[in-house]
């Protein structure tokens, strides 16, 4: 199968990496792809979201299967494009893809479809806003409704934060994301995130992960496009995982059908785990990032058919094989990020590190220039390891950091503390 992959960050090269180890795959192609996935594919420079340049690379090369990694070609009706031209194609379509491009929407289906979640109201302007969170107090989490690169929640411990994050939100900060604010009930426990895959009919657990938001030690500081993971997480123990299949992501899925939108592609349920009972946080509509890391690890080539059969619709006849060990990744980023940082600095050292299904790094913000590897964004590279226990992923991850000499970048020195 000649097989398109759709876009260029961490995610990306897992999904590629994993697709790559497949017997199935003849020919792969990343659009645009990274320094590192340009080492595994082969790399078109185009953008994802732009349907016409995507059904173009498709016709040029005979493209049999097409994996949307991001949200935003998602959300920008790419999957529909490639559907209407009879292309096989792994992601939600633009209208299903709203469980993740507005929050308010989710709310919406979990209501109809009575799936544990937070209380919340939703506004369309600061100070009706303003008044709701002063009558209901703090904590309390401030979101902006659309599509905001994982940077668009703002969980105030304070009455001030909640208000600077409403002005915030309403004062252009995540651009259109913010026209409409979704304010939620503070939920206490413990994350994690569980992944489905979804035909539209049937669904599939694919495993379960705990990344780490914030950018600082212990949990601190603010919210990033995720430090780290691992999986398998301890919290999301089978019990809880039966649970949250059958009482939140079983009902969403049979209410999109309902709605004559099915949901086909990867649903990522990040959850809210206390005394036992898991509550929707919120939905994703693609593969986590930095979570996809440590599953594809895990996973290997299946992946590839586990995507096919979900695209084709026989998702109820195949099963996910899992190793009993553990994966961890540690995510790389420029000093000053999720902030300002500084972009093209060299990193070295990345030739002498093994390379085999038991360690490797990820890409995400790399380019090629003048035979080095240079730093393009602010998540920069995911350290990825696996182990027969979380530890030893752990040690192995952080050996292969510590071999890295980038002294433009840090990380957390703490991924997976909570089950440590």
């Amino acid at each position: 199968m000649n097989i398109l992959v759709l876009g260029g960050g961490g995610r990306e090269h897992a999904l590629a990496w994993a697709i790559k180890q497949n017997p199935k795959c003849d020919r792969l192609i990343v659009a645009p792809g990274n320094a590192g996935i340009a080492q595994i594919a082969e790399c078109a420079d185009i953008d994802p979201s732009d349907a016409a340049a995507v059904l173009e690379i498709c016709e040029a090369n005979a493209v049999d299967f097409v994996v949307i990694g991001p949200e935003a070609p998602l959300a920008a009706g790419v999957a529909d494009a490639l559907r209407a031209q009879n292309i096989l194609t792994f992601g939600p379509s633009a209208e299903a893809a709203k469980l993740e491009a507005s929050k308010a929407f989710t709310k919406e289906i979990c209501d109809a479809c009575a799936a544990p979640t937070a209380a919340y109201a939703r506004f369309t302007e600061a100070d009706a806003a303003k008044d709701y969170v002063r009558a209901q107090g703090a904590p309390i989490v401030v979101k902006a409704d659309g599509l905001a690169a994982g940077k668009g929640v703002i969980v105030a411990m304070t009455l001030d934060e909640a208000l600077e994050g409403i002005e915030e939100i309403f004062g252009g900060a995540f651009g259109a994301a913010g026209a409409e604010v979704v304010i939620e009930e503070f939920m206490e426990g413990e994350e994690a995130s569980l992944f489905v895959l979804c035909d539209g009919t049937d669904i599939l657990a694919v495993g379960g992960a705990q990344d780490h938001k914030r950018v600082g030690e212990g949990d601190t500081g603010p919210n990033t496009g995720g430090m780290g993971a691992y999986s398998p997480a301890p919290v999301l123990s089978a019990e809880i995982e039966a649970k949250a299949l059958e009482e939140i992501v079983r009902p969403t899925v049979a209410e999109m059908a309902k709605r004559g939108t099915p949901f086909q592609g990867v649903l990522y349920a990040g959850l809210m785990i206390k005394d036992g009972q898991p509550r929707l946080v919120e939905y994703n509509v693609r593969f986590g990032d930095p979570e996809c890391q440590v599953l594809m690890l895990r996973l290997g080539a299946q992946a590839l058919d586990l995507l096919l059969a979900c695209a084709e619709g026989h998702l109820g006849e195949v099963q996910a094989q899992w190793a009993p060990d553990h994966a961890m990744t540690v995510v790389m980023a420029a000093k000053g990020y999720p902030g300002a940082y500084e972009k093209g600095s060299a990193i070295r050292g990345l030739d002498a590190l093994p390379d085999d299904s038991a360690h490797m790094v990820f890409h995400a913000g790399t380019s090629s220039k003048d035979g080095q590897i240079v730093a393009t964004g602010g998540r920069v590279l995911n350290i990825t390891a696996r182990g027969a226990t979380l530890q030893e992923a752990r040690d192995r991850a952080y050996a292969m950091v510590d071999a890295i000499d980038w002294p433009e970048g840090f990380c957390r020195r703490d991924i997976g503390w909570r089950a440590l």
